[in-house]
């Protein structure tokens, strides 16, 4: 359960970003402030010559008294109430899922209406997909997000910005 916590990334991860975003052809780059993913970001944006913009709304999910705790330590009696309605029971101390969705959502409304690369995480890209498509909790845990994954979303013109979105965590 790795929310809030900031660490660093692993230089395997940010090579698996690299090597995922090779190619890609975007105007704009944004990153969590988290160091996980603005480390991977300053990688990226030096790679790609372009200035990265650093972005808290794109933040992993706050998992309060469990930030940082192995889900097996957490243990099933108290994480399925969580599973099953985010919002009626989020973690103690932490952040529900309709917070991340409307704290997403605002930083998707304020992207520059570009093909812009956001290097997040996959609690953040959910919310995203939530945010666009009204996808719910259940719906958006089916999408396996593995780290380094890229997820690329066309907004079309008149509803948001164009956004390619990739998911870096750890």
């Amino acid at each position: 359960m790795i929310g809030r916590t900031d660490s660093a990334p692993t230089q395997e991860g940010v090579t698996a970003c690299l090597e995922r975003v090779a190619g890609l052809d975007v105007s704009a780059l944004l990153a969590s402030d988290l160091m996980r993913a603005s480390k991977a970001g300053e990688a990226i944006a030096e790679v790609m010559a372009l200035p990265l913009s650093v972005d808290p709304r794109w933040r992993e999910l706050d998992f309060g008294a469990w930030d940082g705790i192995a889900p097996a330590e957490i243990g099933t009696d108290a994480l399925t109430p969580f599973w099953n309605d985010p919002d009626a029971c989020p973690p103690p101390g932490g952040e529900r899922w309709s917070d991340i969705v409307r704290r997403v959502r605002a930083a998707i409304v304020a992207l520059a209406p570009v093909d812009t690369l956001v290097v997040t995480h996959g609690g953040a890209i959910r919310a995203a997909l939530a945010a666009l498509l009204g996808f719910d909790h259940r719906q958006v845990w089916a999408f396996d997000l593995p780290y380094a994954a890229l997820l690329s979303l066309r907004i079309w013109p008149g509803q948001a910005p164009a956004a390619q979105i990739i998911g870096l965590a750890r």
